[in-house]
């Protein structure tokens, strides 16, 4: 679970406990907001599970435990700039915890990369936004409750609206060459996501 992650990182930075707990309590909060669906506490704990299993080859995983509390952290479905919003923030919190500026600016560079999804030439960002897409890749009953949810999301959005956009956003994955940037996510979601792209776009 991402909140004893994030606790015990948080507390190797700064011995202040009301701190960390409120904190925590900011990022519990925001993704309970009203109009969230799928961008919710249960999508920074799956992130952490996939991240689980590649712990072995990350470098560092406090980087990757923060980038993932704050990387939603800020979500309007009416903004396009919810990414660098979100990155803003992390960086205000880190540095209130004393993190090391290095750190920060990798937290930073994790969350940036969530807006473009494209490949990067730092291993530990690519397994986060590869941890972040993982849900296309699921089983299809998974992966419709995602695409219904994210819908909600966007409800205030008619349908004419909505579904072109959407199915840009669908083309651009099936379009690239590799939807996850590295083997161990590609190797276990990679066919299944195609799969569920194009099953989504014919439902349009």
């Amino acid at each position: 679970m991402l909140v004893e992650d994030f606790r015990q990182l948080a507390l190797t930075l700064s011995s202040d406990t009301l701190l960390v707990e409120r904190l925590w309590r900011e990022i519990e909060a925001r993704h309970a907001e009203k109009g969230r669906h799928y961008h919710t506490l249960q999508h920074l704990n799956n992130v952490v599970a996939e991240l689980e299993r590649v712990k072995p080859l990350v470098e560092d995983w406090s980087s990757l435990i923060f980038a993932t509390a704050y990387h939603d952290v800020v979500y309007d479905a009416l903004r396009k700039d919810n990414e660098g919003k979100s990155a803003l923030l992390a960086k205000e919190r880190l540095t209130a915890l004393s993190c090391q500026p290095q750190r920060i600016d990798r937290v930073v560079g994790h969350i940036l990369a969530t807006k473009a999804h494209v490949e990067n030439e730092w291993a530990d960002t690519n397994f986060f936004t590869d941890a972040d897409l993982s849900v296309l890749g699921a089983p299809w009953e998974e992966y419709e409750k995602y695409y219904r949810n994210i819908r909600k999301e966007y409800s205030i959005y008619p349908d004419l609206l909505y579904n072109p956009g959407r199915r840009k956003v669908l083309q651009h994955f099936l379009d690239l060459k590799a939807i996850f940037k590295t083997e161990a996510f590609r190797e276990r979601y990679e066919d299944q996501a195609r799969k569920n792209l194009v099953r989504e776009l014919e439902a349009l």
